[in-house]
């Protein structure tokens, strides 16, 4: 069974940065797409953020944080991290974890393709 557990969310100001990690549990993390979706206080739905492929050779990134966030994979160590800089305000939500198994270039950007979900991490950014 595939568990994810999220952490590293926390309080920020406006213009820093954070760093999400997503530990995987299982042996064949090297054949899953990985992805973060947010959910914003009130939000109803959680809304993509980034995506990286099997063995980190293609990513996805939501407009509204290209530019200030990165996603990268470790396979030793099955995580994915999510590295967001310039953070605002706006970037402020619950972030998810998502796995799936997919083809070797898929990194999959709608919720809905996505098998296993970690339990979330706070993220809070003040102004």
């Amino acid at each position: 069974q595939v568990q994810l557990v999220e952490s590293g969310g926390g309080l920020v100001q406006a213009g820093g940065s954070l760093r999400l990690s997503c530990a995987v549990s299982g042996r064949t993390f090297d054949n899953y797409a990985v992805g973060w979706f947010r959910q914003a206080p009130g939000g109803k739905e959680r809304d993509f953020v980034a995506a990286v492929s099997r063995y980190g050779r293609r990513e996805n990134y939501a407009d509204a944080v290209k530019g200030r966030f990165t996603i990268s994979r470790d396979d030793a160590k099955n995580t994915v991290y999510l590295q967001m800089n310039s953070l605002t305000p706006e970037d402020t939500a619950d972030y998810y974890c998502a796995a799936t198994t997919a083809i070797y270039l898929h990194a999959p950007v709608k919720s809905n393709e996505y098998a296993h979900w970690g339990q979330g991490t706070q993220v809070t950014v003040s102004s």
